[in-house]
Parts: structure tokens; sequence; C-alpha cells
């Protein structure tokens, strides 16, 4: 298991951190198989891919040729056999749901002992994961950040049944992709997740305290401690429900100080989850 020898792959899911982990790895020479049992979630997947190329030939940091070669690596399946199908990696990248996260490790078990098999989870306990495995010893995390083509770090979560083998592998592989792996412990919310949530949690307690505007808040961190993106902003395009869920699985396993606050419940309930529905800590319409 050679982070070189990685020819062939699969993403499953299609939304916006799969076709962007599946731009990626097409970018760094793999051939890609995009999955998602919707059709049209490949297809708007597809259609994302080819947006984010375009905008890097426009800026000058793509060349034709390069997107060109990269969107003819990527193809597109619905059936979950056609797109593991010759494949040296597997990164599934499919809703926080820990039983359709299961039903698919367990589905990949018939796959060869050199394949590595990645959860792209955020949150989720990779040993949990690994669980309905055939090999959970080929089973780790590799955490993208969104957007995957311009984020720099990639967290490789090892669970314990993670093999060296594996984990070097996949540490390789992020280096192949341009982007920069740390290496971290299978625990609750790993290590960015955890740092993130807990500053995004408190900036909400701000904003519900009066303490300041959401734009404010944002700027404190942008300008004042150099974020590259305010926490709630960043709230906002990660998706309020996405974090709430986060929260709720963090709350539930190191404790209170990580339960949601009131806003953020009330938020995703009248169905404002940021750039998403146009509407959250900021106005996205």
């Amino acid at each position: 298991m050679q982070a070189d020898a990685i020819q062939r792959a699969a993403v499953l899911g299609a939304g916006t951190m799969g076709h962007g982990i599946a731009q990626v790895l097409a970018q760094a020479d793999i051939q890609v198989c995009l999955f998602d049992v919707d059709e049209q979630a490949t297809s708007s997947g597809l259609t994302a891919i080819q947006g984010n190329l375009d905008k890097g030939v426009s800026r000058g940091k793509v060349t034709e040729e390069d997107r060109a070669a990269a969107l003819g690596r990527i193809s597109c399946a619905t059936v979950l056999g056609d797109a593991i199908d010759g494949v040296q990696l597997v990164v599934e990248a499919v809703p926080e749901k820990i039983e359709l996260k299961h039903s698919i490790f367990a589905e990949l078990g018939a796959l060869g002992m050199d394949v590595l098999l990645a959860s792209n989870t955020s949150s989720l306990s990779i040993d949990k994961i690994a669980e309905a495995a055939e090999h959970p010893e080929r089973v780790l995390g590799m955490h993208f950040f969104n957007p995957v083509h311009l984020m720099k770090l990639v967290e490789v979560v090892r669970g314990e049944r993670t093999s060296e083998q594996a984990a070097q592998c996949a540490l390789d592989l992020v280096g192949r992709l341009g982007k920069t792996p740390i290496d971290v412990k299978d625990a609750p919310g790993f290590a960015s997740s955890r740092l993130g949530i807990a500053i995004g949690l408190e900036a909400m307690r701000m904003l519900e305290e009066g303490v300041a505007s959401a734009e404010d808040i944002d700027t404190a961190m942008t300008l004042g401690y150099g974020f590259p993106m305010g926490p709630l902003k960043l709230t906002d395009l990660v998706g309020l429900d996405v974090r709430l869920a986060i929260a709720e699985h963090l709350s539930s396993t190191l404790g209170e100080r990580f339960s949601p606050p009131d806003i953020l419940r009330e938020m995703v309930a009248r169905g404002e989850l940021g750039k998403k529905s146009g509407k959250g800590f900021h106005n996205w319409s």
C-alpha cells in the first residue's frame, strides 16, 4: 500500500466535500470515479468541478491543458460496484450518519488487501466506522477542508486498529495532492473540529448575549488573530445544521462545554442554514 501506486480512486458522495476531493485527486493524476445514488448529485458535482477549474484558468492558477486533463480523469457512477472496481483508494464523503457509513464500509469489505479505505468524517469515530469493515486495519480518516481545492490542511486520523502502513500511505498521499497533513489519533472532534467548534460556539454565545454583531465578531478574529475567515462566516459556509450535529456529538462525548447554544438550534429550526439556504449569521442572498 504505497501512495505513489494509487492510480484509481472512488469518492463516495458527490456533495460539497465529495466533488472537491474528486477534483484534487484528478489534478494529482489519479483516475477518479465520483459516486452518488442520485444521478443529479453527480451531475451537479461535475459542474461544480468544472466551475472551480474554470476559475483557476481565469486566475492563471491552472492551464487549459491541466483543466482538460483533470476533467478527463473523472467519471461518475450511481452503482457502488461500478465505482469501486479496480481502485486502490476509496474516500467516503457521505452525510454524517453512522448507519450509512457502516453500510458502505461493510460493502467495501470485498475489495483487495491493498486498497486504502478513508472517511472524510469531521467528527465521527474512525474506530466506530471501522467496526463494519472486514479489514479495519485499512480504515482511517482523511478529513479535508472546504473548499477542498483551496484549503491546504488534511487531518489523517488513525484508529486503534489502523495499520502503520495505511497511515503512512495516507500521509504520503496528502503530500502528493500538494497539501499538508497532520497526524491525529481518533478522539472526539479530532484536532481541527474540536478547536473550530469551540471557537464557533463561543462566537454564537457572544452574538446571543449582544456582545457584538456577527460582522464585528468575525472581524475581531480575522484582523485581530489573523483568521482567514471569521467563525460565524465559516459556520455559514459549512452549514449551521452540520455544525449543530457536530456540536451535539461533541457534547455527548466531551461534556457540556460543547452544548449548542439556543441561537444555533433556533436558526436551524427556522431553516437558516447558512450559505446554502441564503441566510445564516450573514445574509447570502
